[in-house]
């Protein structure tokens, strides 16, 4: 029998919210959604558990010269490698740290972008979620785990509609809970698992940012 696909991002969020019926409404808790394919997920989990909604910045990191071939994953100053392609960390230093300051001034550009002027969500001492759209190879997802880490939560729950088993693995041992929808025999990319898997712009990030802050009356939980 084949595993369940998601018609959109939203029906995928919908289908998260039981598994977190626990955390609903509690003052102490925050969705946290990894633009830009997650958002719209995180962003039905947050309405339906009447929790805020924040984002955190990740970039995959391309091989040096291989722009589509990630090697590692990059958000708020942490830089995670994917363990089977850390050859490429030794092999070309200098073309991976080139990568890196490349990226980070994009993380810089879509903090902008997304907040503007708006403070970030109050990590410390809280219970984060983290949602995305999906996990293939998880390095995305391990690089905001470590950066909630550094924030100091209290908690962190990876939520996932569907990820391969492989990044489910890795990301039990570094998140306090992950909670994921299906977890396909054969996985070879998230897009599979969805009949539409539009591009989510900017823009639309920005727009579901602001709704999210009206719901909650633009509470920081600081």
């Amino acid at each position: 029998m084949r595993e369940q696909v998601f018609r959109d991002r939203s029906d995928a969020g919908r289908a998260l919210v039981p598994l977190l019926r626990d955390y609903a409404g509690r003052d102490d808790a925050v969705v946290i959604g990894l633009p830009r394919g997650g958002v719209p997920v995180a962003d039905v989990v947050a309405a339906a558990l009447r929790l805020p909604l924040d984002v955190v910045i990740v970039r995959k990191l391309g091989a040096p010269g291989e722009p589509e071939f990630a090697i590692g994953a990059i958000a708020a100053g942490v830089v995670v490698e994917n363990p089977e392609y850390a050859s490429f960390f030794a092999a070309d230093p200098a073309g991976v740290e080139a990568t890196i300051a490349r990226e980070r001034r994009e993380l810089e550009r879509r903090e902008l972008a997304y907040r503007g002027a708006e403070p970030a969500l109050a990590i410390a001492g809280r219970t984060v979620i983290l949602v995305d759209d999906g996990a293939a190879t998880g390095a995305s997802m391990r690089a905001a785990v470590q950066a909630m880490r550094q924030m100091q939560a209290r908690e962190i729950v990876v939520a996932l509609p569907t990820a391969s088993a492989e990044a489910c693995a890795d990301l039990r041992r570094e998140a306090d809970r992950v909670l994921c929808v299906e977890t396909p025999r054969m996985f070879r990319a998230v897009g599979e698992w969805y009949e539409s898997f539009e591009q989510i712009t900017d823009r639309e990030v920005v727009d579901m940012l602001a709704k999210a802050r009206a719901r909650t009356k633009g509470g920081s939980l600081t």
